[in-house]
């Protein structure tokens, strides 16, 4: 049941809603006893009311705030159903995405923040696995990313085609949306550092062309595009398409291994101007 402004969860009060989605409601929030904003995410009612999910999700939330990152939201705290995180002024990378693509200059930055706060907790042992737009919030200092371990702890391989076609018309689900899933994640197969590589890749793509790597009107399409097809190249110099590409590969083997080699690349990129790769169709070029 969605909350209102003055009730009050534990020791915090509602103060306005911020958004919601398949993961749970969002609110601005007030904690009394120190008289500080926060934000508060309520889990949805099929996870707070199993007490095994619930368990686990709280179990390896209490892991996020040991990432102390600057790139990543700290987690405050949690409670029976909830989590409390620092509220966040800025803008979520999927509604910077909307107004078009970002200027390489800016885009390279980010993704470098991207990339180490994934590297962060990748070090930690936490796996992201719901890396997308909708989950990085821009803001003064740089990016946030928002929402580690969350789908890690209720995340189900193998989704299904009722699953997928509803993420298709709606922001996310428990299984988090399915354009940002490595092709091993359709297969059954746990996701690990490497699907969220896979996810950083899709990303960075999106952000450096503002449109999806790949699409689909419905389950049959969309799977189909992810499984055998690769996005057109990018308009950008040769070093950035092969980084992209290669976290894209559809065999976790070919991908890049760490994320620390993602960071490293973005930070380090090559001096010499190389030509950008040539447009042929759908085919990614050397």
């Amino acid at each position: 049941m969605p909350l209102s402004t003055g009730d009050k969860l534990g020791p915090y009060e509602i103060l306005a809603p911020i958004g919601a989605g398949g993961m749970g409601e969002v609110y601005k929030a007030r904690d009394t006893r120190l008289d500080r904003a926060v934000a508060i995410k309520v889990l949805p009612d099929h996870i707070a009311k199993r007490d095994d999910l619930r368990a686990r999700f709280e179990r390896e939330a209490r892991a996020v705030p040991s990432l102390n990152h600057p790139h990543i939201c700290v987690l405050h705290d949690i409670g029976p159903g909830y989590m409390v995180m620092e509220l966040i002024e800025g803008e979520s990378l999927a509604a910077r995405i909307e107004k078009g693509a970002i200027p390489l200059d800016q885009a390279l930055p980010f993704a470098a923040q991207i990339a180490d706060a994934l590297d962060r907790a990748h070090r930690a042992g936490v796996t992201h696995r719901d890396v997308k737009p909708q989950n990085i919030m821009l803001t003064r200092d740089g990016v946030k990313v928002l929402d580690f371990g969350l789908a890690k702890s209720v995340a189900k391989p193998g989704p299904t085609e009722e699953t997928l076609t509803a993420v298709l018309t709606t922001e996310g689900t428990i299984m988090g949306t399915p354009q940002y899933m490595a092709p091993e994640q359709f297969a059954g197969k746990e996701a690990d550092a490497r699907s969220d590589i896979w996810a950083f890749g899709a990303v960075f793509y999106e952000m450096v062309t503002g449109r999806k790597a790949f699409v689909g009107t419905n389950y049959q399409s969309l799977v189909g595009a992810i499984l055998t097809t690769e996005p057109a190249p990018i308009e950008a110099p040769a070093w950035v398409h092969r980084l992209v590409r290669r976290c894209l590969a559809k065999d976790p083997d070919d991908r890049w291994q760490t994320m620390r080699d993602v960071v490293i690349e973005l930070r380090s990129p090559p001096e010499t101007t190389e030509p950008r790769p040539q447009r042929s169709g759908r085919i990614w070029l050397g």
